[in-house]
């Protein structure tokens, strides 16, 4: 099949690497994938923002960036309408972001099914966090846009109940959570050269992946810490950067145990699997309640222990003392008492890390099958057109 991918995301992140591994699986599969998405920049680095998109939101009114937004979609509609006239594909796949009408618009003029990604329920998000100006227009165009697509794909059942909330039926929702390409990511075995660079040879290493934020709870763990005796192992090794490192640095070096806390900064993506592969424990120490991260993701396919709260999104792949160890987030010490736990009992610390690597097969969390899904919906959608 043709299939264009249309989305508007320029950030070079967790989200790029969904994008660019979804159309490689399509196409592994022999689809043709054609596509439509805001022009990049080469030289960005891994967790890098688009420059221009950072100095809009920081000097222009956010009235003012949210109708740049809508302005938007006259340029997206002209591109899609060019390639689909060029390409004639069966049906266009893309990636919901708010504000963005241009999808829908070229299904209807068209008549090409559309099936729309859903990662997050972005009204709520920026209203949560940044605040939205033109509110009721947002709310607005998030619903319509959601209710016009011929199907929709929410990363986790939560984000389908979110789905479902704004009047979307059932049938016409199909939850794909997010996967990994097994060929970069597997068990690796922990190499003495990575753990001797970074000075954790012989320690026990509690690892995180990700861009830092203050709602990751990573100061929780150093917290934890800094109450182990003086000549405990135990070692956190955060795999990336973000803007709380600051904040965490300078927490550690108040508890004195600077030492005790490392941070590799930005990582590029194809290094991540071997840094991973030398935690002892995987750690999710908080997670946003309708997402589905790429790091557990991660952290299953390289078969590690895995601490994370019991939420529901979370108890969609996990299973407590299963293939991870779940913590209680409502509860102070349960996330340090569930660490606590593995570090003392090695037999259950190898049984979760057996149960995580089976668990990419048994679930199918990879790329690969998350096409096929995609593929049958696409050919479903052109049978009863």
């Amino acid at each position: 099949m043709k299939i264009l991918y249309h989305h508007r995301t320029r950030s070079k992140d967790g989200q790029s690497v969904h994008i660019q591994e979804m159309i490689a699986a399509l196409r592994d599969l022999g689809h043709d994938v054609i596509l439509v998405a805001p022009a990049g920049d080469s030289n960005q680095h891994f967790g890098s923002d688009d420059q221009n998109v950072v100095f809009l939101k920081r000097h222009v009114p956010q009235f003012v960036y949210e109708t740049l937004e809508l302005a938007y979609n006259l340029l997206a509609f002209r591109n899609l309408a060019k390639a689909i006239r060029l390409h004639q594909p069966d049906c266009i796949y893309e990636r919901y972001n708010l504000f963005l009408f241009a999808g829908i618009w070229a299904k209807r003029l068209y008549h090409i099914p559309l099936l729309l990604e859903i990662n997050s329920p972005v009204f709520e998000e920026r209203q949560h966090y940044d605040g939205i100006a033109l509110k009721k227009i947002a709310r607005w165009a998030q619903s319509w846009v959601w209710n016009a697509a011929d199907q929709v794909l929410p990363v986790t059942g939560v984000m389908a109940d979110i789905v479902a909330s704004y009047g979307v039926p059932r049938d016409r929702i199909s939850i794909i959570h997010n996967g990994i390409n097994t060929r970069g990511f597997h068990k690796l075995q922990a190499t003495a050269s990575i753990r001797a660079a970074l000075g954790l040879t012989n320690r026990l290493v509690l690892g995180f992946t990700g861009f830092v934020r203050q709602w990751h709870g990573l100061d929780k763990v150093i917290d934890m810490l800094a109450s182990d005796p003086p000549d405990s192992r135990r070692h956190l090794l955060v795999v990336g950067d973000g803007p709380e490192r600051l904040n965490l640095e300078h927490r550690a070096r108040l508890h004195n145990i600077q030492h005790r806390v490392s941070f590799t900064g930005m990582v590029e993506r194809e290094k991540i699997p071997d840094y991973v592969a030398i935690f002892d424990i995987a750690l999710q120490p908080a997670v946003v309640a309708y997402a589905s991260p790429l790091k557990l993701i991660e952290y299953l396919a390289s078969g590690k222990a895995i601490v994370a709260p019991a939420q529901p999104n979370m108890c969609e792949l996990l299973c407590n003392e299963h293939n991870a160890l779940l913590f209680d987030p409502a509860q102070p010490d349960s996330m340090a008492n569930a660490i606590d736990r593995l570090c003392q009992d090695r037999q259950l610390l190898e049984h979760l890390s057996q149960n995580a690597l089976k668990t990419i097969e048994d679930r199918q969390l990879t790329w690969a099958a998350n096409a096929r899904q995609v593929a049958n919906l696409i050919e479903r959608l052109i049978q009863h057109a």
